[in-house]
């Protein structure tokens, strides 16, 4: 069963008579996080490249300012600018026009901005930054794009960006694979969320990578109930380690990876 956000534009609509056949494109931020290695940063790709292929206007956030996941997604002559998030971060407070400035567009897709750490950096590279900062970047990113995509860290504890885009997010997508270690890393890191401003209601838990033989029982067993399940591709692994993340997805071992991802979109956006 699906939770919803209450009294969102998540809300799941009653069937019936007066039920819509088709569902309204509905704005929002959708905030991807999970256990380590569960493939969130492949997931909130996808979505947003979904979301840009059908001509709407998104941002992708990416979060990790250790590990700067740009450089993994496409290649640098796909882009167009050099811009940093730790450049937003970094100034006393954020501005639409900061963001703005500092969002990296492709040269191939007007309809998909990117917003990240460069190659090199690392989160010592700009001066500490605060909540405050975080909450007006969340802000700023509503009043700019429709569709905002985030991808979060793992480790949320000592992680202001994650968590607090977590938290002011639509709904979530909670990545686990189907092992006793992705279980355990949730059980550990759920109790840091579990305050008033943390709603399990905007959660939908997602089974990832999921390798064939893992189909059905094992996966009740180790996560329980999903919303949704993404299957295991080579061509996606591929995509992955060649930094081309942007790429279609063409092959047969990724159709059922697609038709995941387009339900995910049409779930929670509508589109």
């Amino acid at each position: 069963m699906l939770n919803f956000k209450k009294k969102s534009i998540f809300t799941r609509q009653p069937a019936g008579d007066n039920a819509q056949p088709e569902q309204e494109p509905q704005s929002g931020i959708l905030a991807v996080w999970g256990s380590p290695g569960s493939g969130k940063t492949i997931t909130a790709v996808k979505i947003a490249k979904h979301l840009a292929d059908r001509k709407k206007n998104v941002v992708l956030l990416l979060c990790d300012m250790t590990a700067p996941m740009l450089p993994c997604i496409c290649p640098s002559s796909e882009l167009d600018g050099e811009h940093s998030l730790g450049s937003i971060l970094a100034a006393t407070h954020v501005t639409e026009a900061l963001i703005k400035h500092n969002l990296v567009t492709l040269k191939k897709n007007s309809f998909l901005t990117i917003l990240g750490m460069k190659k090199g950096e690392n989160e010592y590279t700009y001066p500490p930054y605060e909540q405050i900062q975080v909450q007006e970047l969340m802000d700023g990113l509503r009043k700019i794009a429709p569709f905002v995509v985030v991808d979060c860290g793992s480790y949320i504890a000592n992680d202001i960006l994650s968590a607090v885009a977590l938290m002011e997010a639509d709904s979530v997508l909670r990545l686990a694979c189907a092992d006793l270690k992705s279980v355990s890393y949730l059980s550990s890191q759920l109790p840091l969320l579990r305050d008033s401003k943390w709603d399990a209601d905007k959660q939908y838990k997602v089974a990832s990578n999921v390798k064939p033989h893992q189909v059905g029982e094992q996966i009740g067993q180790a996560l329980g109930s999903v919303a949704f399940t993404l299957t295991h591709s080579q061509e996606l692994e591929e995509q992955y380690l060649a930094g081309n993340l942007l790429a279609d997805l063409s092959l047969k071992d990724s159709r059922l990876f697609r038709r995941e991802i387009e339900k995910i979109a049409k779930e929670v956006f509508g589109c």
